[in-house]
């Protein structure tokens, strides 16, 4: 799983996540209603250290970073990774997927997760977990959506850039539950189509 491969399908490209993505995606990070609910923030001055995290994380072995290319626009929409990426267990998250705001709603996230979740899966995953902020809906709803079963709550789970504490909802995508999950996104991608 630690192999930094370029996904691609024909609504998205999902290119490891290398330094020349830095100037591409900072202006789609600058939206501070994106990072109201997550445990950092990467709007503004905050973008760098955001960057130089997921760049290193990455270049560690620790997770694999993603920019997100939309092909029918032709221009890079955000950023997802996988993460917690636990071979002996074969589990793996999908998380740090973000989106600026023009892409939200679209074909891009349900197209991305298309491509993650067939490579976590082929890579010999037998469990894809996705977790957000308790008070994410919309995170939720997109999950829910995907597909993914709603585990529960883990209450006060950790901190956030506010100072808050977040409760954190996670799903997840099993291995037997996959070519469901995956028969409902290609239904979705398909009416998407231009």
């Amino acid at each position: 799983m630690s192999e930094q491969k370029l996904l691609e399908n024909d609504f998205v490209r999902l290119e490891p996540l290398r330094d020349r993505h830095r100037g591409v995606l900072r202006p789609l990070a600058d939206e501070a209603e994106l990072w109201a609910l997550t445990s950092v923030r990467a709007d503004g001055v905050h973008f760098d250290p955001w960057f130089y995290t997921m760049h290193a994380e990455t270049r560690l072995d620790r997770q694999i970073s993603y920019a997100v290319f939309d092909k029918l626009s032709g221009r890079y929409g955000g950023h997802s990774a996988f993460l917690s990426i636990v071979p002996e267990h074969q589990r793996v998250e999908i998380g740090w997927t973000w989106y600026g705001a023009e892409f939200r709603g679209t074909h891009v996230n349900p197209a991305a997760k298309r491509l993650m979740l067939e490579r976590a899966f082929e890579a010999g995953a037998e469990r894809v977990e996705l977790k957000t902020h308790g008070r994410n809906e919309r995170s939720q709803r997109a999950m829910e959506k995907l597909g993914a079963v709603r585990e529960g709550v883990l209450r006060s789970q950790m901190n956030t850039w506010t100072g808050e504490r977040r409760d954190t909802v996670y799903y997840s995508v099993l291995k037997e539950e996959w070519p469901d999950v995956r028969a409902g996104l290609d239904r979705r991608l398909a009416a998407m189509k231009p």
